[in-house]
């Protein structure tokens, strides 16, 4: 399994991360939700290298044309609610796909663990596609799992890729041990750090709420 890091490597995808971490910053909701969806679209790019392409010839009003072309487009998939701005950026630049989406949330308990619930789950069959799952932050990974093996349900992708704002070391290596080898995992950043109750620092809060307001 490939994890590849975009924050790493220096360029204006950063500018991006630094703004949705500034707790000053995030008190914009729309720049908020605009920067999520803004990375999701350079996620999409760098993602795009890494799919099947084929040479098509286009007609133009003085002649004819070769260039590679997608072959198929991927199945854009994400967690409600956080997750939809990461997705209008995908859909953005991959705007012939199929999409999936998932309903999925922490339900606690009194002794502070908790387990994930699933509730919802609209997908196209999944078999031999491409499926590209986007979500903003990757704590323990307990949501990526879950969303995973209830996405088997519609089928058996050949290829998948999960887009992660920012990650923690620890969800990594969970997600890791689960999901199979023909992963790969695009993160913008990756904290060290997970508190006992699974928030990442120095993370970023609850994305959700940034982008749409909090929740009772």
């Amino acid at each position: 399994m490939e994890i590849v890091n975009l924050g790493k490597t220096n360029s204006i995808f950063n500018q991006y991360i630094a703004e949705i971490r500034d707790e000053n910053i995030q008190k914009d909701s729309m720049r908020f939700r605009r920067n999520c969806e803004r990375m999701g679209e350079i996620f999409a790019y760098e993602i795009s290298k890494r799919l099947d392409y084929v040479d098509q010839e286009i007609t133009t009003p003085l002649g004819n044309s070769n260039i590679n072309l997608l072959f198929e487009q991927p199945v854009l998939t994400t967690i409600l609610r956080a997750g939809l701005p990461v997705h209008q950026g995908f859909l953005n630049y991959f705007d012939k796909a199929e999409n999936a989406f998932v309903s999925a949330y922490r339900k606690h308990h009194k002794d502070g663990s908790f387990d994930i619930e699933l509730e919802y789950l609209a997908s196209p069959d999944l078999n031999d596609k491409t499926i590209i799952l986007s979500d903003p932050m990757l704590a323990s990974g307990s949501s990526i799992v879950v969303t995973y093996k209830a996405l088997l349900e519609k089928g058996n992708p050949k290829k998948i890729h999960i887009a992660i704002l920012i990650a923690s070391r620890q969800g990594l290596e969970y997600v890791k041990r689960f999901l199979p080898e023909n992963t790969t995992i695009w993160v913008g950043a990756i904290d060290e750090e997970l508190t006992a109750q699974s928030y990442i620092v120095p993370g970023l809060g609850d994305a959700g709420d940034l982008a749409y307001g909090p929740k009772e």
